[in-house]
């Protein structure tokens, strides 16, 4: 049980305090209600773009890491589809430090030419590095943009391509920080050695008089229902052919996530799953293959993942994995196998509350998604889905006619 206290300043910034004195520690979480998916689709990976001009210095403070280094602090940041995470831990003595270091880059970044341009050059080459000159790394980039044809999960967060980095002006980038790295936008959760009151005075201390932006009111483009099996075949120069298997699946907060999620695990969590076991070391059809979810907010992909053996042809390997979809479907389920999938949740979970990190990260992300407590009833809906749930999940969202298939095709097995 993760207990928490919360309380909302003036201006909008929600605030949650976890009270741990079991560590010297402190970990200063600020979550910003802003992903990939917010961008405009001529000018996308912006979000990426501002995790890394967050840390290039802000109004009063040229260099982010050194202050923070000084007093035994260690930070980093990441950007999903939906979200931008900023966090720091440090010792609980000097949680202050990371008040005004966060509070400085919200209030206004340096928005130096110097620094965009700093920033800019490294996003391309981690554009270049992790997915065009990286094995099997064109894969989401094409996975997305065939299974989504009007949704913005439709590119992945570093972007369509490197030309809207490129081009991406001072006008740009000052556009997307009003709009989006507002006190309103935020969720700041501090957990650690720390006391409510205290937490709060250096909230009201730091953050109290940043204005409040204006309302960011999201419309995103809805994906209409998928009728019909999209397939595409990408040549590229990799070891293995691989193939990439993706259903349309509902959102964090839809009622059968659970079920989906675990269908997931039964599938390929684990030496004992259904498909580690059959096709990889009974049938030998793979090296290796895998299922997971997105675990986005808004409608995701359910995917399934394999590496070919030699002369192992698509058209066996993809029969192969319909085959087990289908045996999920008609079958029946034992309660050990739900059991096994259940405790492995469990014990993620477990570990999870035990990290200061972790609990920061779960606090907020509940909060966005409408319940902070969420942390602590998550697992009684896992532990509520039923063989029947996951049998109706699997029925009802892993169809062929509602699947996108990537055949990424080595060129030597062309």
């Amino acid at each position: 049980m993760v207990n928490y206290n919360k309380f909302e300043l003036n201006n909008g910034l929600r605030v949650l305090v976890n009270e741990d004195d079991t560590t010297p520690l402190a970990c200063v979480n600020l979550l910003y209600d802003v992903g990939s998916k917010d961008e405009d689709p001529n000018k996308t990976g912006f979000a990426h773009l501002f995790e890394h001009l967050m840390f290039g210095g802000s109004a009063n403070i040229p260099s982010f890491d050194e202050p923070l280094q000084r007093v035994g602090g260690e930070n980093n940041a990441f950007t999903s589809t939906d979200i931008t995470n900023y966090y720091c831990t440090l010792p609980a003595e000097n949680i202050e430090t990371a008040f005004w270091l966060e509070s400085d880059r919200m209030l206004r970044l340096a928005f130096t030419d110097k620094s965009l341009e700093v920033q800019r050059s490294v996003v391309i080459e981690e554009f270049k590095q992790r997915y065009l000159n990286q094995p099997y790394g064109q894969a989401w980039m094409k996975l997305r943009d065939l299974a989504y044809t009007n949704h913005s999960y439709k590119w992945p967060t570093i972007g369509k391509e490197i030309a809207h980095i490129e081009d991406a002006t001072m006008e740009d980038v000052k556009a997307f920080f009003y709009k989006h790295y507002r006190p309103n936008s935020c969720i700041l959760v501090v957990s650690g050695n720390v006391k409510t009151d205290d937490v709060k005075a250096l909230a009201e201390k730091w953050f109290g008089d940043i204005p409040a932006g204006e309302k960011y009111e999201r419309n995103l483009p809805v994906e209409p229902v998928q009728k019909e099996k999209r397939t595409l075949v990408f040549e590229d120069d990799v070891p293995l052919n691989v193939i990439f298997k993706a259903y349309h699946m509902p959102g964090r907060n839809h009622k059968d996530y659970y079920a989906i999620d675990l269908a997931s695990d039964i599938l390929s969590r684990g030496h004992s799953s259904r498909l580690n076991v059959e096709l990889v070391k009974n049938q030998r059809l793979f090296t290796e293959l895998n299922a997971y979810v997105t675990g986005e907010i808004e409608p995701g992909l359910f995917v399934v993942t394999g590496k070919l053996n030699d002369e192992v042809s698509w058209e066996d390997a993809e029969k192969a994995i319909d085959v087990e979809l289908d045996k999920l479907k008609a079958e029946l389920i034992s309660e050990n196998e739900i059991e096994k999938v259940k405790n492995k949740v469990e014990t993620t979970h477990v570990y999870s509350e035990m990290d200061l990190g972790s609990k920061a990260l779960e606090l907020a992300y509940g909060e966005l998604l409408g319940d902070a407590n969420r942390m602590n009833t998550e697992m009684s809906k896992y532990r509520s889905v039923s063989r029947e749930d996951i049998q109706n999940a699997a029925k009802t969202y892993l169809n062929d006619n509602q699947s996108n298939v990537l055949y990424y095709q080595a060129k030597s097995n062309g």
